[in-house]
């Protein structure tokens, strides 16, 4: 056991520190609305609730039904599409990327006329082809919701990604970057559509205490145990009961509840989180840093693929995401990343169809990239904690195996 005790997190999510808990004048939603550029910035419970409030939201604004995501995906959001009581629709990813396969969205988009909306992913931090998406959703008469979970502080030719769709949302959860241990921002960028989504939340989201009082308290236990000296023990610790029980989606945390929370997020919670919000910039720069290590490091390494920013884009690098020829070689490099404790870990554990629990509310289809991505990729974490002998160890690691 003792050789997980040290245990790098697989994300650069930002330790807290205590003046993160002292009030500072200022809101986190209008940190939001002045980073972003925004008309309207709503703190949410949770990026998965600021999604599911869009989608209310656009059932008062259209009476299509239909909602596209990409095929490798967090299983929150054809969960929130659900429970927003719309349809789903899937579509192919590319080999090289996290990107739509293009052509396929058209095809996707010229066969149905209920598109209501178009799900714009930035996975890994890594800004997509959102002019061409907005394109098709506007050649569709469809809106743009922009999922930037993983992407605050991402940059897409000249501005943010968040900027480009009708609405976006962003996950403050732990480990994604700046956190108030469960947390989301849902963000409108027209300003004839705020009042609509301020109603939304108005009419579903109420207060809970105790729900309150105990996130407080998770955000408490995330300063003291997101560090890799005690990391172990709230992260692998649970992913080991959950192997042994033979559960790889539970292992992976990627069980998610349908009836997922929408409460409200207190102040005092909000104000943590802007308090984070000066230091966003400085965060990035680190993470970029880390992630050029690794690029260097790595490029033109037989048999991997790096997936980085395209040309024009500047990615956040919560993570960086390795791609195998042979997915033996990867199942070696993750196990030995994952035995050494230094943070080595997979984006999603299967393509967004494949998950059996979500089977009841997903048609089945080919999705051979978004397979291929799930079944040949690893990712290699940015956490501050990553010294520069960690980094130099991981990439002997990768080449070795």
């Amino acid at each position: 056991m003792f050789k997980y005790i040290k245990e790098i997190p697989p994300t650069a999510g930002f330790a807290l520190s205590a003046r993160d808990f002292l009030p500072l004048p200022g809101s986190l939603e209008r940190d939001f609305q002045g980073y972003l550029g925004a008309a309207k910035a709503k703190i949410t419970y949770s990026g998965t609730a600021a999604f599911y409030f869009i989608l209310e939201s656009l059932k008062e604004l259209s009476s299509k039904a239909t909602v596209v995501i990409p095929a490798y995906v967090c299983p929150l959001l054809p969960i929130a599409i659900h429970r927003a009581g719309l349809k789903i629709q899937v579509c192919d990813i590319n080999q090289d990327n996290f990107d739509y396969d293009c052509r396929k969205l058209e095809n996707i988009c010229a066969a149905n006329k209920d598109i209501l909306a178009i799900t714009a992913v930035h996975l890994a931090g890594l800004p997509i082809n959102v002019n061409k998406i907005k394109e098709i959703s506007q050649k569709q008469g469809a809106f743009l919701i922009e999922d930037c979970a993983q992407s605050l502080g991402s940059r897409y030719q000249d501005g943010l990604t968040g900027t480009f769709g009708d609405f976006s949302f962003f996950s403050l959860c732990r480990g994604k970057g700046l956190t108030i241990y469960e947390g989301g921002a849902a963000i409108v960028n027209k300003k004839e559509y705020v009042c609509i989504l301020e109603n939304k939340i108005k009419q579903l989201s109420r207060k809970d205490i105790v729900s309150e009082l105990v996130k407080i308290i998770e955000v408490f236990g995330y300063w003291v145990f997101y560090r890799p000296q005690l990391f172990w023990f709230i992260f692998s610790l649970p992913q080991e009961f959950w192997k042994i029980k033979g559960d790889k989606i539970r292992a992976a945390i990627e069980y998610f509840d349908f009836n997922f929370p929408i409460h409200k997020v207190s102040a005092f919670r909000q104000k943590i989180g802007h308090a984070q919000f000066s230091r966003l910039e400085s965060e990035i720069k680190k993470q970029r840093q880390k992630a050029a290590v690794y690029l260097e490091g790595l490029s033109n390494t037989p048999g991997i693929r790096l997936v980085k920013e395209e040309d024009g884009c500047q990615s956040s690098y919560p993570y960086l995401t390795l791609v195998f020829q042979e997915s033996r070689r990867r199942d070696a490099v993750l196990h030995k990343l994952r035995n050494s404790g230094l943070g080595g870990s997979q984006i999603y554990a299967c393509a967004i169809c494949d998950y059996e629990y979500l089977k009841p509310i997903l048609s089945s289809g080919e999705f051979p990239n978004a397979r291929f991505m799930a079944d040949h990729s690893l990712t290699l974490s940015t956490s501050v904690f990553l010294k520069e002998k960690d980094m130099l160890e991981i990439i002997r690691i990768v080449k070795l195996q």
